[in-house]
């Protein structure tokens, strides 16, 4: 009886220490959605930057500058002897306006004050968190941004659809260096 008990023991603790398997998949997708999007999204972005294109070169009176993170910008209001630019942590204070290519005003720069923005520390969309690394305390400038560069595909949830360039013109204010003081 003994000799029963024990072989029993044995396959039961056989079987029971056995690893779990991983389920095979039922099918095999191949990808084709991301694919098609990825098709969609080099379209979409293609189409907007040759919209962008056209209103630089229809527009003689700017200089634009084609910026390395994908957008366009020109100075209203340049200062060529200020040297500093915001950098991570700063705090910054700017005024601006957001439009559409077409210029149809979308916030104004009373709707939406004056912001106060701690530099990489905050939400800003893309383009702007970006645009205002590039200038100095009291330049105004105006920014081109393709839609991956401002809202993208869900847009504000207020005015802003999906997938609008936009038009901003903004005003840097102040830049005040990270504090390196604790409390």
């Amino acid at each position: 009886m003994r000799i029963f008990l024990a072989i029993c023991c044995s396959l039961l603790l056989s079987i029971s220490c056995k690893t779990p398997e991983a389920r095979r998949p039922v099918g095999v997708k191949s990808g084709s959605f991301i694919d098609e999007s990825i098709h969609r999204n080099k379209q979409l972005a293609a189409k907007e930057e040759a919209r962008i294109q056209k209103i630089i070169e229809q527009d003689s009176t700017n200089s634009y500058i084609t910026s390395k993170g994908g957008f366009w910008y020109f100075y209203n209001v340049q200062d060529t002897l200020a040297t500093r630019t915001p950098k991570f942590g700063d705090i910054v204070t700017f005024n601006y306006t957001v439009q559409d290519l077409n210029n149809n005003v979308i916030y104004t720069k009373k709707e939406l004050d004056t912001v106060t923005y701690y530099i990489d520390k905050e939400e800003l969309f893309l383009g702007l968190r970006e645009g205002l690394k590039l200038m100095k305390a009291g330049e105004t400038v105006t920014f081109l941004f393709p839609s991956y560069q401002a809202y993208g595909y869900y847009g504000d949830d207020h005015k802003i659809g999906t997938n609008i360039p936009l038009k901003t013109k903004v005003t840097l204010n102040t830049i005040t260096k990270e504090s390196t003081t604790e409390n």
